[in-house]
């Protein structure tokens, strides 16, 4: 019985041994979603910037994943203004890891009153900005 198990033991510790044996190596992905040097998703992060860059920026935490942007006037609709807020919650690019806020005011008779934000708006900015996020990957991995 003992020489059985010993023969057992030293056969599936051959085969290990055997099976490191290649010379391949596995490639690194230069572009997995957790190669940053910040706190958060560095593709969530650049792609948020980027489609946020015709608003003022008000505050930016690269760590804690939050840009706030100022109040931003459209020309083309001078008595309403908007202020967003996106925050990336994961170093992972998911979608659930961007959340987007948004904040829209009307200007009645000089003073700026709160005014609801239409879902659709909000969901557009996420959708631009995932979709930048994972064209920016894609640029990184033919790089």
């Amino acid at each position: 019985m003992n020489r059985l198990l010993r023969t057992a033991i030293l056969g599936s510790l051959a085969l290990s041994i055997t099976a490191c044996g290649g010379n391949k190596r596995p490639q690194a992905d230069l572009a997995a979603s957790k190669v940053t040097t910040i706190g958060v998703n560095s593709y969530l992060w650049r792609a948020s910037l980027d489609t946020l860059s015709f608003m003022p920026l008000l505050q930016t935490d690269s760590n804690g994943g939050v840009i706030v942007t100022d109040w931003y006037v459209n020309p083309n609709t001078p008595a309403e203004r908007m202020k967003v807020t996106v925050t990336v919650l994961d170093q992972d690019l998911r979608a659930d890891a961007l959340r987007v806020a948004a904040l829209r005011e009307v200007n009645r008779t000089g003073q700026w009153v709160a005014a609801p934000v239409q879902a659709a708006t909000v969901q557009k900015l996420e959708d631009i900005i995932l979709t930048r996020a994972r064209d920016l990957r894609r640029a990184a991995i033919v790089n």
